[in-house]
C-alpha cells in the first residue's frame, strides 16, 4: 500500500498551479546566469548562444568534433591509432570557457537542479545510443567523495537520461573500489594508471551485464581514460556494447 500511494501524483492542473505559485515566489533562473526564464531547467537567450553543442559531423567513434564533414562513418587519427575501448561516445555540449562554470557548477557546487535538462540534452545528442542500448550505469565515484560530495553527478544524469528515455536504470553496477588521484593535472597515460583496478562489477548485479548493451554515462569526456577503464570491464565479464554519453566533451575540434 505504501508503494502504491508513493506513485500516486497530484493530477495536472493541480501540478500547474503549484508551478505557477512556485514560480511567482521563485522566478526560473537561466542554468549558466542570473538572468530570468520562463521555466525552470532552460538557458537564457544569450546563454543559449554561447553553449557549443555538439553536432555532426563528429568522430563515429569517440565523438570528437571535426571541423569540416568527413562523412558520416569517418573515425578521427587518435581513435585510428588505437580503438578505445568502448563502441561510442556522444555528448550534449562541449566543454569550453563558456561552458565549464555550467558544467562545474553541476559537479561540484550543489547546482544539481539542471539534471533533468541536462538528461534531456544527452537523451538528444546520444539518441542512437539509448535506442541500442538495454540499461544505463553511471560511472561510479569513490564511497569517500560521495560521502564529502554528497551526491554522484553522474548518477543524476544517469536517471535523467533514464527518465528521458524510458531505460532501465543500474545506479549500482559499477563500483569504484579504491580512491584514485584527481584526474584534473594528470597525462593522459598518467589518467591510465591512475585508473588501473581502480573498478569492479557489484556482485549483485552481475547478472544484469553478460550479453547487455551498456550505456555508460559520466560528466565529463576529456581522455576517454575513466571511460575506457569501465568499457575494459563491463566487456570483460560479458557485456555485448558499451557504449558512453556524456554532458561534456572536452578537446578541440580536429
Amino acid at each position: 500500500m505504501t508503494s502504491e500511494l508513493h506513485n500516486v501524483r497530484a493530477p495536472v492542473p493541480l501540478r500547474r498551479i503549484a508551478r505557477s505559485l512556485l514560480d511567482a515566489v521563485l522566478p526560473p533562473q537561466c542554468l549558466a546566469c542570473p538572468t530570468l526564464v520562463d521555466r525552470p531547467g532552460r538557458l537564457c537567450p544569450d546563454c543559449w548562444t554561447r553553449i557549443d553543442f555538439v553536432s555532426a559531423p563528429y568522430c563515429a567513434c569517440c565523438g570528437i568534433a571535426f571541423e569540416y564533414d568527413a562523412g558520416a562513418d569517418a573515425i578521427c587519427g587518435a581513435c585510428l591509432r588505437e580503438r578505445p575501448a568502448f563502441d561510442r561516445a556522444r555528448a550534449a555540449i562541449r566543454y569550453s570557457d563558456e561552458s565549464r562554470d555550467l558544467v562545474l557548477g553541476f559537479k561540484h557546487g550543489d547546482r544539481t537542479h539542471g539534471a533533468a535538462a541536462y538528461g534531456a540534452w544527452m537523451a538528444r545528442a546520444g539518441r542512437e545510443l539509448c535506442q541500442d542500448a538495454d540499461l544505463i550505469t553511471p560511472v561510479p565515484l569513490h564511497w569517500t567523495r560521495l560521502f564529502t560530495r554528497r551526491y554522484n553527478q553522474a548518477a543524476l544524469l544517469g536517471h535523467a537520461v533514464a527518465s528521458a528515455t524510458g531505460l532501465a536504470m543500474r545506479p549500482d553496477l559499477l563500483i569504484r573500489k579504491r580512491r584514485t588521484a584527481s584526474q584534473g593535472r594528470l597525462s593522459a597515460a598518467a589518467r591510465e594508471r591512475n585508473l588501473r583496478g581502480a573498478f569492479r562489477v557489484n556482485g549483485r548485479c552481475a547478472d544484469d551485464v553478460p550479453g547487455r548493451r551498456i550505456l555508460l554515462v559520466d560528466d565529463v569526456l576529456t581522455s576517454g581514460a575513466t571511460a575506457n577503464a569501465c568499457a575494459k570491464l563491463l566487456r570483460r565479464v560479458g557485456a555485448a556494447t558499451v557504449d558512453v554519453l556524456v554532458l561534456a566533451r572536452a578537446g578541440k575540434p580536429r
